[in-house]
């Protein structure tokens, strides 16, 4: 027997406009709401338990110091590299610097709270 990832929990001073984001960027839907303020995003149809973890936007009033010692990763699904990074720039992901070469095939980028996430280059399917 072996676990599995079934959620990701990511403090956030904003759940609602970060969920918000990471719906656009993934594709997700609301799943749930806690009394504590927290939102749980997931992929529309299916959320907690699928083949997808879901993702947890949980209030906290602590700044976020320096860079985070995990990040998500994110492949363009229907779409080359190129478009997709216009496409999260676009929804108010920014460009992070956390001493990347230049040379990478990755782009790291931050969502609008400073989170950092990489935007992978190989297509992906759609799950």
């Amino acid at each position: 027997m072996a676990c599995r990832i079934s959620e990701l929990v990511l403090d956030v001073r904003d759940p609602e406009r970060l969920a918000a984001f990471w719906c656009a960027v993934l594709g997700y839907v609301e799943v749930g709401r806690e009394d504590d303020g927290s939102i749980e995003i997931g992929p529309p149809g299916v959320g907690f338990g699928g083949p997808q973890p879901t993702l947890v936007l949980s209030p906290s009033a602590a700044p976020k110091r320096g860079k985070l010692p995990l990040h998500l990763d994110v492949n363009p699904t229907d779409r080359e590299q190129d478009a997709e990074l216009e496409r999260l720039l676009a929804l108010g992901a920014v460009r992070a610097d956390v001493g990347q070469t230049g040379t990478e095939e990755w782009h790291v980028l931050a969502d609008p709270e400073g989170n950092e996430f990489c935007l992978l280059k190989r297509r992906l399917p759609a799950v």
